[in-house]
């Protein structure tokens, strides 16, 4: 991809205590920065999403328009555009990248706001899934910084059943002797196809199948539709899929020197206005994980939505009203 920009880091020091050379991280904005410097809208992407993708949560007309605010779609490390395993040069190529958290992530898209765009205030930060972690991140990590966050799909901490989802996708792509601890010499297409399979299985909900969803997708059978999701994952570089996966499993806004493992704390320590947007029907971001973090954060409330589209009702175009009820949220947020 060639339609964003990109911010020369320098070395950076990873919460590992790791340097990730050279880092870089990929970016596009939209719109433009207003007068009083209160329009900004920061959208980091999620997992296999860029920023491309989330043009999908914006435009004329919508709750975040670029005809009134200034948005920044930043690309998470490890996806492929930003530094990741399948673009830096050794000796930190492929399985040798450094593990990189959310707060490593966050800490340097602080830097591109305030190092190259100027940014002081934050009107909302916001995103599905990774992203929505992410939005709890900047929540935590930058409390003075940030008026609203809205995370939908996603969670301050990742769940113990979460982490053991992506332990099974992980252990699928693993699987494929190409593979070759990360070293391999050609695409492990086996173990990708079937991280794709079994994803397929998690991203929607039971009622998603049972109802026979994914014709209104173009798929007359379940197996159509499983192989749509084996040749869409041939297209990820395999390391960089485990290195987004390990960030996601290390999820934890806490984890860090300034809460010490509190959790409870750094919930408490978000001053931004919140409005939390889980599916009822997500099946590795469920909302009873987001209403025990809302209990604890001072202006927060949740804000469910029902669909049997589980965590793909967020995928733009899949469920209308899904769009709308995020749109009105982001709405109120962003008038108040």
């Amino acid at each position: 991809m060639t339609d964003h920009d990109v911010f020369d880091l320098g070395d950076v020091t990873l919460q590992s205590g790791e340097t990730l050379r050279a880092a870089k991280l990929a970016y596009k904005t939209y719109g433009r920065l207003n007068a009083q410097g209160d329009n900004v809208v920061v959208m980091p992407t999620f997992y296999t999403g860029t920023h491309g993708r989330n043009e999908g949560f914006f435009g004329a007309g919508r709750a975040i328009d670029p005809a009134r605010h200034f948005i920044v779609s930043i690309n998470l490390f490890g996806n492929g555009i930003s530094s990741s395993p399948s673009n830096t040069p050794a000796p930190q190529d492929g399985p040798r990248f450094p593990k990189v958290t959310f707060f490593d992530n966050v800490a340097c898209q602080h830097r591109l706001l305030t190092e190259r765009l100027g940014v002081r205030k934050i009107a909302l930060v916001t995103g599905w899934s990774m992203a929505g972690c992410q939005s709890y991140q900047w929540g935590a990590q930058y409390p003075e910084m940030v008026k609203a966050i809205l995370p939908f799909c996603g969670s301050a901490k990742t769940s113990p059943h979460n982490f053991v989802f992506l332990e099974g996708v992980k252990a699928a792509l693993q699987a494929d002797a190409a593979w070759n601890g990360g070293d391999y010499t050609a695409p492990p297409e086996v173990g990708l196809k079937a991280f794709g399979r079994v994803y397929a299985g998690w991203a929607y909900s039971q009622t998603f199948y049972r109802e026979g969803l994914f014709k209104r997708l173009g798929f007359e059978t379940v197996e159509d539709f499983l192989r749509d999701w084996e040749q869409d994952h041939l297209g990820w570089d395999a390391n960089d899929l485990l290195a987004k996966l390990w960030t996601w499993q290390k999820g934890d806004i806490s984890a860090n020197a300034l809460y010490d493992g509190d959790f409870a704390a750094a919930l408490g320590a978000i001053k931004a206005r919140t409005i939390v947007i889980p599916c009822t029907q997500d099946l590795y971001f469920p909302p009873e994980d987001n209403r025990l973090e809302v209990a604890q954060m001072p202006r927060a409330e949740l804000r469910a939505y029902d669909s049997p589209w589980g965590h793909c009702a967020a995928s733009p175009g899949n469920d209308p009203g899904f769009t709308a009820h995020l749109d009105r949220a982001i709405g109120e947020l962003l008038a108040d």
